[in-house]
């Protein structure tokens, strides 16, 4: 019997995050501004979504639309406010101009972690070269996730990069030990490849809105991914 596959669910505030944990989500990104593709929440909302919801939450560090850091000492003092307030789970992911990982910035935040587990995220379907950024950032501490579409277009251009990428995860390749979560155009007929190739986390934001990103998460169509993932 294989493990529960995850399903992480996009939350923009508390409303959202109990619909999701209604429907079967097992964890929570938060996020604000989904026009800029999700940028870091506010202190007060980490606080209500962490005070309605018992399930793990996992809290974007981004400042800007784009994958460059910006002000990183901005992104440090979030980090540390975010931590103080209970946080301890993240998102990040930043690039330099040549499509690399922006090293500098990831480990100044990084280290405001304090050993933290964090993702991250889809910067790496922006990378000049995703092996290599692997490689980069494989001894960094708390780096558990790799959140990626296997291409910037979404999962129905990348799904034999994911499907590669698993099997190398399964291999034990270095640089591929952190888990993949697939999201990025996620649908559910990509479900069956995917779990047939050995995935077994599922990210999901406009997936969980049948009505678009102005309304808010519904429980059923976050259970609807709860079914097909337990069935598959």
């Amino acid at each position: 019997m294989s493990k529960r596959a995850l399903l992480e669910v996009i939350a923009l505030d508390a409303e959202d995050a109990v619909a999701a944990q209604a429907g079967g989500a097992d964890r929570l990104e938060l996020v604000t501004d989904m026009a800029a593709d999700g940028l870091t929440p506010s202190l007060e909302t980490f606080a209500e979504i962490r005070s309605s919801v018992g399930i793990a939450l996992r809290v974007m560090l981004r400042l800007a639309d784009g994958f460059a850091a910006g002000d990183v000492s901005e992104l440090v003092r979030r980090a540390r406010e975010l931590r103080a307030a209970g946080a301890d789970e993240f998102v990040l992911g930043f690039l330099d101009e040549a499509g690399g990982a922006d090293l500098g910035a990831v480990e100044a935040v990084v280290g405001a972690l304090d050993g933290c587990r964090w993702t991250f995220h889809r910067a790496v379907d922006r990378a000049a070269d995703r092996d290599a950024l692997r490689k980069q950032l494989a001894d960094l501490p708390g780096l558990d996730t790799y959140l990626t579409a296997g291409a910037a277009g979404g999962v129905d251009d990348g799904l034999p990069t994911l499907l590669a990428e698993a099997a190398r995860s399964r291999s034990g390749e270095p640089g591929y030990e952190p888990r993949i979560l697939v999201g990025g155009g996620l649908r559910l007929d990509h479900l069956p490849a995917l779990r047939a190739g050995g995935v077994d986390a599922f990210h999901i934001g406009g997936a969980a809105r049948p009505h678009g990103w102005g309304s808010p998460v519904s429980s059923s169509a976050v259970a609807a991914w709860r079914r097909a993932l337990d069935a598959s």
